[in-house]
């Protein structure tokens, strides 16, 4: 077929329109792959959500052990003992009233991603034996609901009775083992950092549980001094289920029994 001049400017046009159609879909293309990688490297990447540790072996009949307890949290002093504890390596097991987890959500959360176990100590710290039964399980089960949401989803599985008043009705109703102890700094009577020393490093003997309490500025001063005196002595710091590993803790009983 013969192409007349006028024909082949014609179809140079249309290949020329044709081209550049081509071209501006291509730069089109391009501009959108830019934009879609920009668009994703400005997007960070999620960290990922923190994890408590994995539950730890303890051979307590063989290891010195100490159980190191704080109720009545968490409080003011909390996060700072926290921060002890972590610098000591150390473990504990913290009783928290159910009224006072509300303002202190985020040290209920790192307690449990920093390896301490944590236990129900009634909602509002009442004398429990002179409460009725359906009473009992209120603060049991309004501190259960509080701390379970705070912590991420733990709930506790030990309680400790206010005052350490408890008996055979109150421990029913609560429905969880109830752990007292065999050592009581007093540290609610005497605020003084000497005496917590004094009373915290020289009376735990193996398997003590000791008694403390986080809202006090003066306890929580004298735990670093605690910490470096049993270690001395050769203790391990472990949680309360820690110590009663392998031992079953009944429902209602009391650990460790009172004398």
């Amino acid at each position: 077929m013969r192409v007349t001049p006028m024909a082949g400017i014609a179809m140079a046009g249309v290949l020329s329109g044709t081209l550049a159609a081509c071209g501006s879909v291509h730069s089109g293309e391009l501009r959108q792959q830019a934009a879609a990688v920009k668009g994703r490297a400005a997007t960070p990447t999620p960290s990922p959500t923190p994890t408590a540790p994995p539950p730890r072996t303890v051979d307590c009949v063989h290891l010195k052990c100490v159980a190191l307890t704080f109720d009545d949290g968490p409080g003011p002093y909390t996060d700072h003992l926290l921060d002890v504890l972590k610098g000591a390596g150390a473990r504990a097991t913290f009783f928290l009233l159910g009224e006072n987890v509300g303002g202190h959500q985020a040290e209920v959360r790192r307690m449990v991603l920093e390896g301490h176990q944590i236990g129900n100590h009634s909602w509002s710290h009442p004398q429990l034996t002179g409460l009725s039964s359906a009473a009992v399980r209120s603060q049991v089960q309004r501190t259960q609901k509080a701390i379970t949401e705070a912590s991420g989803g733990v709930a506790p599985t030990l309680f400790r009775p206010p005052y350490g008043a408890t008996n055979a009705r109150v421990g029913k109703a609560v429905g969880m083992p109830e752990i007292v102890w065999d050592v009581d700094s007093l540290d609610w009577r005497y605020r003084n950092v000497a005496r917590n020393v004094r009373v915290g490093t020289r009376e735990p003997k193996k398997g003590s549980v000791v008694l403390f309490h986080d809202i006090h500025k003066t306890t929580v001063q004298a735990i670093p001094r605690v910490l470096a005196g049993l270690q001395k002595r050769g203790f391990t710091f472990v949680t309360v289920g820690e110590l009663t590993a392998g031992r079953t803790l009944a429902a209602g009983h009391t650990f460790p029994a009172w004398s």
